[in-house]
This record gives C-alpha cells, structure tokens and sequence, in this order.
C-alpha cells in the first residue's frame, strides 16, 4: 500500500499491474498518517512500515529569510509525518512481536548545509529519533532503520521545478551546471539512481537484515568520507 497526496506515474503503474493499492492522503496533516494506516489495516497485518514523505526547498537568501512557517513546514514534511506515522502503525507490530520500519533520512541530517539548514534539522532529528525508537522497541521484535540518500536522480533534484532549477535561477549558472557540480563532489561523479535507494529499503525492511537495527545505510556516492 502506497499513500500520498497523488500517486505518481510509477504509483498509477503499479496499481495497474494489481500489486499495490493506493490511498490519496496529506500525511503533513495530522490526521493523514491515521487515516493510511487504518486502510493498510482494514486489508491485513501491518509488518513493514517505510516513511518516505519529505520535501527540500533551497534557502538562498540566508537564514534570517527563513520563516516560522518555512521552519515548521520543512519540520512537519520531514520529521512529524514519520512520527505520527509510525505511532500509527507501532501498536500492532508490538502486539504482533514483529515488524521493520524503515525511515528515508538524508545525508544533509550529517552534512548540513546553509542553503538547506531547515531541512538538513529536520533530518538531523528524524534519523535521532529513528535511532532512539530502535533501542526503545528492539527487544519487542521491531526492527527500524534508516536510509541517507545523497543526490537522486529524481524530479525533487533535477526536475523542472526542483533543486538545480531553482539554484540556477539565482546564481545565473544552468540547472545542467548546477547538478554537475553537485555530483562532482561524490567520490562516483555521478547522482544515485532511485532504484539504488530502494534496493537499500528493500534489504532493510527484509528479513535478509533481521539483526539489523539502528543501523543508517548511506547512498551518497561517497560523499560524506567518514560515515
């Protein structure tokens, strides 16, 4: 079961094909994450739990640009729709003795950025959390981890309103420029393809990892050096 406000074009095609349902919900809202989980439960048990939701908008003009409402948008997408999420879901994979959740974080929580510092807070907090919970519920049968992309090659990064378009607009450089500027400071050259991260998602959620736990896996062409 897949829930977001629209489903994508990849969405549409695995509803097509029959083996994914989709549920259209704000999970920025408060009621959102209940409402997803309630329709995941009306159709079975409820054993793997991936928070994906998030949002990234390039800051610019400096901090003191950033609004209270900039602040707790960036704070609500990245780090409340996983929490109410997962205290949505937790109850019956506790009660089940059972379950993986797996949270997509970033390597801004480890490298932030001025040009990005409200999101790179939000992550910073959703993967402590994300640590804290796994000591918390470890020895009751859940498992949760996380995931730090770098760069993607998806539409947030090069689309036609995402990062590099929006970069270029204010430093007068191209969106084509931008993210290869971008992708020369990873030791590949290169922008992760989304099907890389999902492989990670897939191997964390599996029982293939069942004695992992608090662990954060990086996808960032070796950007960061030292994690």
């Amino acid at each position: 079961m897949a829930g977001a406000r629209s489903a994508s074009a990849e969405i549409v095609a695995l509803v097509d094909a029959g083996s994914v349902t989709f549920v259209a919900t704000d999970l920025a809202a408060p009621d959102g994450p209940d409402q997803l989980v309630a329709e995941a439960l009306e159709r079975g048990r409820l054993d793997i739990l991936v928070n994906n939701v998030g949002a990234v908008t390039p800051r610019m003009n400096g901090f003191l640009d950033v609004t209270d409402e900039e602040w707790f948008r960036s704070l609500t997408l990245n780090l409340m729709a996983a929490v109410r999420t997962t205290r949505a879901a937790l109850p019956m994979m506790l009660e089940a003795g059972r379950g993986s959740i797996v949270m997509t974080s970033s390597v801004n929580a480890y490298l932030p950025s001025p040009g990005v510092m409200d999101y790179s807070a939000a992550k910073a907090a959703l993967s402590s959390f994300s640590k804290a919970l796994s000591m918390e519920v470890g020895p009751r049968g859940v498992r949760v981890n996380t995931v730090s992309p770098g760069p993607v090659h998806t539409d947030m990064w090069l689309g036609t309103d995402g990062i590099a378009q929006r970069v270029a607009q204010v430093t007068g450089s191209t969106p084509e420029d931008v993210a290869a500027g971008t992708a020369s400071g990873s030791v590949t050259g290169r922008f992760s393809d989304p099907a890389e991260v999902a492989d990670a998602v897939l191997f964390l959620a599996s029982r293939r990892s069942g004695n992992t736990t608090g662990a954060n896996l990086v996808i960032d062409g070796g950007i960061i050096p030292t994690l």
